[in-house]
């Protein structure tokens, strides 16, 4: 049953992320934003899910398990940040490199704190 669950939420959260895609992709555009906004969008939300909103429901393993690894897990895209970033750095733009590198670690990390603290109620200070 637990695959099944892993394949359907997997399901929705690749189609959630290929509309990111669409939505902000355009020809023109060097930056990487679509791999971006999905990556900080998914450290947010798997921080915000696994402090305390799929524990205070008290939600079977099987649900935690289909909505972290499979929503969340395909929603998010390791795969394509590196591409992109060898992408970057084959194309001579270093400078855009390392600065998708900094920008998907450290708002990563940030947007991770962030879940956290909003699940916990906390100020974002």
């Amino acid at each position: 049953m637990v695959y099944l669950l892993v394949g359907a939420a997997g399901f929705l959260g690749a189609s959630l992320r290929y509309c990111v895609g669409v939505f902000l992709f355009h020809e023109s555009t060097v930056f990487p934003f679509a791999t971006l906004t999905v990556n900080l969008l998914g450290s947010f939300l798997l921080a915000w899910l696994t402090t305390g909103l799929l524990i205070r429901f008290s939600l079977p393993s099987h649900i935690k398990t289909a909505l972290g690894t499979g929503f969340v897990g395909s929603f998010t895209t390791f795969s394509t940040l590196s591409v992109e970033t060898v992408n970057l750095f084959l194309h001579g733009k270093l400078v855009l490199a390392f600065l998708y590198i900094a920008a998907s670690i450290f708002g990563g990390l940030w947007m991770s704190r962030l879940g956290f603290q909003v699940e916990k109620g906390e100020g974002t200070e």
